[in-house]
């Protein structure tokens, strides 16, 4: 199964999320976005296919999100794409594409969602919380 993960290491959900890719089974392509952009092209095609609005999609905490007044609703599609380009960590993240879907991985376990093998056992996350694969979808 091909898989891969648009992924920030410095995220613990994130990092979350890849390890319980690896825990399927799968080792992913591997995109860290902060480092190589997706292009507004394919933001568009990741936003949609999760089922997203750009707006859903972007990230406030940690970023210049309030200062280039991206709260404003008065803001089209195209203007908070033009942010996101500009500046990658507006995106939300991790985003993962596999054949069964696209899915913004937040809480990290929505990534059982779209593996072909979501039985990946017990998984212990970063922060401690336990999941049992086997029983979250």
């Amino acid at each position: 199964m091909s898989v891969t993960i648009y992924h920030n290491p410095d995220c613990g959900t994130s990092r979350n999320t890849l390890a319980m890719i690896r825990q399927s089974g799968v080792e992913p392509q591997v995109i860290e976005y902060l480092k190589t952009p997706p292009g507004r092209e394919r933001i568009l095609e990741l936003v949609a296919a999760a089922g997203l609005t750009l707006r859903q999609a972007l990230r406030q905490k940690d970023t210049p999100y309030a200062a280039l007044g991206l709260d404003d609703p008065a803001l089209d599609d195209a203007a908070l794409l033009d942010a996101i380009a500009a500046h990658p960590i507006l995106l939300q993240r991790p985003f993962v594409v596999t054949p069964k879907g696209v899915r913004l991985c937040r809480p990290s376990e929505v990534v059982l969602e779209v593996l072909e093998n979501p039985d990946i056992g017990r998984f212990v996350k970063e922060d401690g919380e336990v999941l049992d694969g086997r029983q979250a979808f």
